[in-house]
């Protein structure tokens, strides 16, 4: 039996087309390895949303082609966003790759294997115009209680600053029924915890309802036994409704918790984003979120050093994230993507500055998860065990409460996990908040 060695970049969208892909390969009788060096195909799924990324995934093509030099290895694929972006200068200048795979070919890999086996390189780079459905194999790579499902490929947004629309399309839905029947699949296997994927999350069903679905969806979901969580991701404002904000505080399965990607606060850098939002509609929405109070979990994601801002600019990011008191912020500094329209506007920051407003807004970011994290002590919550570890005859945990979203955000840490065992959930009270990290203990 062949071994297919398989590395996954970027993001958990990312993870579900190579999950696909090895579900596609699993049922043609292929073993699959995480062990490189014993794999006789590797499979590398790329990342190229900004410059770091883009140098992860070379750096990892380079890395597994050393395998078909040194090890067993006599095939390298590579798929994803960088093969649909950089398709003809990847193949001509890295020699070693056998097939590229776009972004809309994942459902091509057994055909491009066959086609290198005929002594060919294979070059597929489809359209967009498809999505894996719950009829499709997939070889989940998460834990057995918890699963990504994405709702939704591509994006009608044309931000300046992201090549993502060029790489994966324009909005693309599944239907209600086509997700919620995958649910069921998933529930009847064993998780526990959904996470609701896509580029633009809040716009699900637009393209093919001409109004958002994502209400209606959940409606759905909720209904379904055995998910006792459902995390929703990418919240662009432009779609979120006051019936959508209703579900989140009032339905149990939906974790409280707001994940809503702003960029930036100033109207004029807004406006250079060609962001769909004004600042008006920001500030309206973040009032009525925070109206809930602790109810909601409210993270952000912003750019600095965006072409243009100035001092006052960020001076006005700043205030707004001090002022609003986001429980989580994750903070890029801008990167000039090859193709974008912002790549070429003139007054282009310079690295040191990027770098400075970086650290400058994690700063303050980091005083107010702190506090934020304090303001949680004595409160009750449900942990989902992750991990046990044993020291000194004491079994201890780690995992997260209903506001913790895999990967992205702090752990919760149980100093006596008892006979608890990954995949557990059960009731807690925050002892301690720190900046990123909770610690709790079992409640009575």
């Amino acid at each position: 039996m062949e071994k297919i060695g398989f590395v996954s970049l970027g993001c958990s969208k990312n993870l579900i087309d190579t999950e696909v892909m090895l579900g596609i390969l699993r049922d043609r009788h292929m073993e699959i390895t995480e062990d490189l060096s014993a794999a006789d195909i590797i499979i590398v799924n790329t990342c190229t949303f900004i410059e770091k990324a883009k140098q992860e995934s070379i750096n990892t093509i380079l890395q597994a082609a050393r395998y078909k030099a040194e090890g067993r290895c006599g095939m390298l694929i590579v798929t994803g966003c960088l093969s649909q972006q950089y398709k003809e200068d990847l193949m001509k200048e890295m020699p070693e790759i056998d097939a590229l795979l776009g972004t809309g070919s994942w459902d091509r890999v057994w055909e491009a294997i066959g086609t290198v086996r005929k002594g060919r390189k294979a070059c597929f780079m489809d359209n967009v115009s498809h999505l894996y459905d719950q009829k499709t194999s997939r070889l989940r790579m998460t834990p057995a209680y918890s699963a990504y499902v994405k709702i939704a490929e591509g994006c009608n947004n044309g931000c300046t600053f992201c090549i993502i629309p060029q790489v994966r399309g324009r909005l693309y839905s599944r239907s209600v029924p086509s997700v919620a029947e995958e649910v069921r699949m998933l529930a009847a296997d064993g998780v526990q915890e959904i996470n609701l994927i896509a580029q633009d999350t809040t716009s699900y069903g637009v393209d093919t309802a001409g109004r958002p679905l994502l209400p209606e969806l959940l409606r759905e979901l909720v209904r379904i036994d055995g998910i006792r969580w459902i995390r929703l991701f990418y919240l662009y404002p432009h779609y979120f409704t006051d019936e959508l904000m209703d579900l989140i505080v009032t339905e149990d399965k939906i974790c409280p918790y707001v994940d809503l990607p702003l960029q930036h606060i100033s109207q004029t850098v807004l406006r250079r984003m060609n962001r769909r939002d004004t600042k008006e509609d920001i500030l309206n929405l973040v009032k009525k979120l925070c109206a809930h109070g602790r109810k909601l979990t409210l993270r952000s994601t912003f750019i600095v050093g965006f072409p243009g801002e100035t001092d006052e600019e960020f001076q006005e990011l700043c205030d707004f994230v001090e002022a609003v008191k986001f429980d989580d912020v994750g903070v890029f500094t801008y990167s000039r993507e090859e193709g974008t329209a912002a790549a070429q506007m003139s007054e282009q920051i310079p690295e040191e500055v990027k770098e400075e407003r970086y650290h400058t807004l994690m700063a303050i970011q980091a005083k107010v998860s702190e506090q934020r994290n304090q303001e949680l002590e004595g409160s009750l919550h449900t942990f989902l065990v992750e991990k046990i570890t044993e020291e000194d005859g004491v079994r201890q945990a780690a995992g997260r409460i209903e506001v913790q979203a895999p990967e992205v955000d702090g752990l919760t840490y149980l100093e006596d996990a008892g006979s608890l065992q990954p995949g557990d959930m059960v009731p807690v009270r925050i002892a301690q908040g720190f900046a990123y990290d909770l610690v709790a203990e079992l409640a009575e």
